[in-house]
């Protein structure tokens, strides 16, 4: 596999870490053979009242799609090692769904009303919001059963895409009662 971009944060990039980290992530082209980059960052922080932890994140391009990672150990090592079978889990099951939606039939958008924001749940207004983190990301054009399988390989709770049945904007959400919504712009 190609890494793309490996940094660290609190650490220096030796040359047999960059050499584990390319040695364990090479594993995984045995599963999907079209990952087109990785990001890793490797970080040490100290932990109040504790040891010092070492974080490992991995970023995986895939083509519509993104597989994530994130895992902390005491040992760099080790942390790299869990990472990696992550990864692995969730490229295995990424690879199973897209070759049977390859072989189904092409499917087709799902039509109906756009959810209610107000079905996310309201705030009391006591509490003022802050925003604490901002990403930015490209847009794919997927379908929405696609959207939900992202989001389920990534463990958030909604996930934003660009629909190709519409063209438009859309956000795909985990229900309380297990189901998912689907949020679309008139």
């Amino acid at each position: 596999m190609n890494i793309a971009q490996l940094s660290g944060r609190g650490v220096e990039i030796t040359d047999p870490l960059r050499e584990y980290v390319d040695e364990k992530l090479s594993r995984l082209d045995r599963f999907h053979d079209q990952i087109t980059s990785a990001r890793v960052t490797l970080t040490v922080r100290d932990v109040k009242n504790a040891a010092r932890r070492n974080r490992v994140e991995v970023q995986i391009n895939v083509p519509n799609g993104i597989i994530r990672a994130e895992e902390s150990n005491a040992d760099m090592y080790a942390a790299i090692d869990k990472a990696s079978d992550v990864l692995e889990r969730q490229l295995r099951k990424f690879k199973t769904k897209f070759l049977k939606q390859r072989h189904e039939a092409q499917p087709q958008p799902e039509p109906g009303p756009a959810e209610q924001a107000a079905q996310l749940g309201e705030e009391d207004g006591e509490v003022q919001p802050e925003i604490v983190r901002q990403k930015r990301f490209e847009l794919r054009p997927m379908t929405p059963q696609d959207a939900v399988f992202q989001m389920e390989a990534l463990g958030h709770d909604f996930y934003v895409f660009k629909n190709m049945g519409t063209d438009s904007c859309g956000v795909v959400y985990r229900r309380k009662d297990g189901h998912y919504g689907l949020i679309e712009p008139k």
